[in-house]
């Protein structure tokens, strides 16, 4: 499926609701899953990543049940899951195969995790290290970088052991991995990153009742303080902040706009994209602050302004990373120059994202230049109509879009089938607001 963009000549205006977010959706089913007693999940992103997670569950012999509005899990606990039948596809969700890694880790049988041709290109050894010094078994298929393994993975569990780890990246997705392993070990496991990452696992852990312990940039876990059952809960899962930065971009975008985005979650270590359209001079205000399930949410109000060149680096690229395609994106339509540094894990996310960024903005007559760690984007350049190969990843797909709202004439996004892993109304919700988009 291809997307038809039009250059956006009217402003963009109205308040929506953009689905669940992902991140706390594939938790919040594996918590469930770990839990004693029935667990009910309300609001998952309805996305093909999310979907992937709840089958892969029940292929490891979770019911998992449909209720109004959400699901209900049927918790079997650490020691309660089952072989699977065959293989388990993961399709595109690192999210998925990485904390499967954790929780298989334990298990007394071996499990199979493929998934997708750009799944299959995304580094495992980051998990695959911490978990086989904890006394699992991972063994992957060899790439093109020597030493590094990579779907489809096989674990086979074993007896487990806390570990002290050192992370070389901060990655909420390496750090849940070995935080589920972690809570079926005997003895501490600490896990230390360099920068903090997002910290859904841990808020959402301790108030189940798991032993952990947060300081700094350094998470421990003490089974011996616990029964090793987690609490069943009700859990409403906010409104995705990565879906609602590609609204709130065009609202800021097209001249004239107005738009709210309604109950998104707000959590410090996602909110790096606003934060950074805040220092580029963007008009987005934060509206009616509550807190659910530990998780605080608000609504968010962008209006159209104009922007200015900024250094996006360090902790503020960590808590921008899922966002920085589509901040190359705005930046493209700023003042100025903006250099994105710091940002070296975009190269092995779904794409190789730099690159894939950087093809897209000179897509549109965007100047840019890349580099090991990020991009300069020379904004202010006049855009034209451009066709943009999304390289299977729905962030590049998405940002796009976004910026062929400003392009002059008609733009085609190559490939948008990928952008239901994350956001599956994207283009209804532009439409609901007023952008000139059409499939084809």
């Amino acid at each position: 499926m291809n997307l038809l963009v039009s250059r956006q000549t009217r402003p963009l205006s109205g308040r929506v609701k953009v689905p669940g977010d992902k991140s706390i959706g594939h938790r919040a089913v594996i918590f469930g899953a770990l839990a004693s007693g029935h667990s009910n999940v309300f609001g998952l992103s309805g996305g093909e990543d999310n979907l992937r997670t709840v089958s892969a569950l029940r292929s490891l012999g979770v019911h998992i049940r449909p209720i109004e509005s959400g699901i209900q899990i049927d918790g079997v606990g650490i020691a309660g899951f089952k072989p699977a039948r065959s293989e388990i596809d993961c399709g595109n969700s690192g999210t998925t195969i990485r904390l499967l890694s954790g929780l298989l880790a334990p298990c007394g049988f071996a499990t199979v995790l493929d998934g997708d041709q750009y799944l299959r290109r995304r580094p495992m050894g980051r998990i695959g290290k911490p978990l086989e010094q904890m006394g699992a078994t991972i063994a992957g298929a060899a790439g093109k970088k020597p030493g590094e393994i990579y779907a489809p993975l096989t674990i086979t569990g074993g007896n487990l052991h806390g570990i002290t780890y050192i992370s070389e990246v901060a990655s909420a997705q390496v750090k849940t991995a070995i935080l589920l392993a972690a809570l079926a070990a005997d003895g501490e496991t600490s896990i230390t990153e360099p920068l903090r990452s997002r910290d859904h696992s841990e808020r959402m852990l301790s108030a189940l009742g798991a032993p952990l312990q947060v300081d700094g940039t350094t998470v421990r876990v003490r089974p011996a303080s616990w029964d090793r059952k987690l609490a069943r809960f009700e859990l409403r899962v906010p409104g995705d902040f990565s879906s609602a930065a590609f609204l709130l971009a065009a609202a800021t975008l097209v001249e004239g706009s107005d738009v709210t985005v309604e109950a998104v979650g707000i959590n410090p270590t996602r909110t790096g994209f606003v934060d950074v359209l805040e220092k580029m001079g963007a008009n987005i205000s934060v509206e009616n602050r509550r807190d659910e399930n530990g998780e605080p949410i608000a609504d968010l109000r962008a209006r159209a302004a104009p922007l200015s060149s900024i250094d996006i680096a360090g902790e503020l690229s960590l808590r921008a990373i899922d966002e920085l395609p589509l901040i190359a994106a705005v930046a493209a339509c700023a003042n100025g120059d903006i250099r994105i540094r710091d940002a070296a894990e975009l190269r092995v996310k779904e794409s190789d994202r730099v690159a894939a960024t950087a093809t897209m903005l000179r897509s549109f007559g965007a100047e840019c230049e890349e580099h090991d760690d990020g991009l300069t984007i020379h904004g202010g350049t006049p855009l034209v109509a451009g066709v943009v190969p999304s390289h299977g990843d729905h962030r590049i797909a998405m940002a796009g879009a976004i910026l062929a709202l400003r392009a002059e004439g008609n733009s085609t996004i190559e490939d948008t089938a990928n952008i239901a892993t994350s956001f599956p109304n994207f283009v209804e919700l532009l439409r609901t607001l007023g952008a000139s988009l059409q499939s084809s």
